[in-house]
């Protein structure tokens, strides 16, 4: 019993003294949520061009990875690019593929195991001018939209699996000059191709031979449903539904356009499409894993748009969300698990992270997380 009330007493005595210094028996540093992934932002950086690397968090928070921004070899232009899918994924999930739009280059660059994008040998020639998407299928077919006067096309790559990029002789496809292409999206079957045209307001269509040589569609390139096609995606669960931004409609009259896409690349209209969302500029789409909803971002409007996908394809709009710092938005990824959802800031240089629920969004506390100063930051990959 001496004993007993020995422990007791001293017990007492640790929780009085941890009393007077305000803590608790549990109380410690902060404790930060474990890494769980990395996120990249090509920052077409005027000179050299580097990208942003950083620490994703459990909890949705993105950390500088020490030493970022890395310089990629290529140069940036310094100024936006008007695209999606500046910098891309590997199916293998090794190797990061960016726009080097100031040096008409693709550089790619090897994910380490601290997360740090090093690059594979030199930058390569794009096959044109001013490259500013880039879309890569499962098999590692790879193919380059260059929107620069002189040399407007998809020129078509293939990635080995040691992230070499070698050109595929024949497989470029020229552009009219000023067509200003947005976006360059295979399907996730890698059969079929799309690019968008926003001056025009036109969508090229392909399909992809087995040598991967690209054979326009009847009836390609397709009149679109609004102006200024820039943003699309294909739906993940059906390779054969395609969702088009219409971003220069005018204020307030953005709209997103839903069609299906024939085996030979034709496409048609779904439901009651276009579907508005009543916001400017909805210039970049990303769409859930499970193809169940849409998020259109609205740069003019400076948030974001939520739609829902019927089994049939039809979008119906939900809501809208806004961005706490308001300065626009270039480009959008999910996270793996699709919990969350990253924006990248364009002129304001930052990374806006969401909660993802089902359709609907609420911004994470301490979001935006700051990009490097005095770049002009565009496409982002999240895995």
């Amino acid at each position: 019993m001496r004993r007993a009330s020995g422990l007791a007493t001293l017990s007492l005595l640790v929780v009085a003294a941890l009393s007077l210094v305000g803590g608790t028996a549990e109380a410690g540093p902060p404790r930060t949520s474990a890494v769980v992934g990395h996120a990249y932002v090509n920052d077409n950086t005027p000179g050299v061009n580097t990208v942003a690397a950083f620490d994703r968090h459990a909890d949705g928070s993105l950390t500088p990875v020490a030493g970022s921004p890395f310089a990629i070899g290529g140069e940036g232009t310094g100024a936006g690019l008007g695209s999606q899918g500046a910098i891309q994924l590997s199916p293998n999930r090794r190797f990061l593929l960016a726009v080097d739009a100031g040096s008409n280059q693709i550089s790619v660059l090897r994910i380490t195991a601290r997360g740090i994008p090093e690059p594979v040998g030199e930058p390569v020639s794009s096959g044109g001018v001013q490259p500013v998407s880039i879309a890569i299928n499962r098999l590692g077919l790879v193919y380059v939209a260059n929107v620069g006067d002189g040399g407007s096309n998809y020129t078509g790559f293939f990635l080995t699996p040691a992230g070499r990029l070698i050109p595929l002789p024949g497989t470029t496809f020229p552009v009219p000059e000023g067509s200003g292409v947005g976006d360059v999206l295979f399907n996730s079957t890698g059969d079929r191709l799309v690019g968008t045209r926003d001056n025009p307001s036109l969508i090229d269509s392909f399909t992809v031979r087995l040598d991967g040589r690209l054979v326009a569609a009847p009836g390609s390139p397709f009149t679109g449903q609004g102006l200024g096609q820039i943003g699309a995606e294909f739906r993940p669960t059906n390779p054969s539904q395609l969702y088009v931004s219409n971003a220069h409609n005018g204020p307030g009259l953005g709209t997103v356009s839903a069609f299906r896409v024939s085996r030979s690349g034709v496409l048609s209209s779904i439901g009651d499409s276009p579907v508005p969302d009543g916001q400017t500029a909805p210039c970049w789409v990303e769409i859930s894993r499970d193809g169940k909803y849409l998020f259109a971002i609205n740069t003019g409007s400076a948030n974001l748009s939520r739609y829902a996908i019927a089994r049939d394809g039809s979008l119906s709009l939900i809501g809208t969300t806004a961005f706490t710092n308001g300065a626009g938005a270039v480009d959008a990824r999910l996270s793996p698990d699709g919990r969350f959802l990253f924006v990248t800031g364009g002129r304001g240089q930052v990374v806006s992270g969401f909660a993802v629920d089902g359709g609907d969004v609420t911004e994470l506390p301490g979001s935006p997380t700051p990009l490097p100063a005095g770049t002009a930051p565009t496409g982002i990959v999240v895995l």
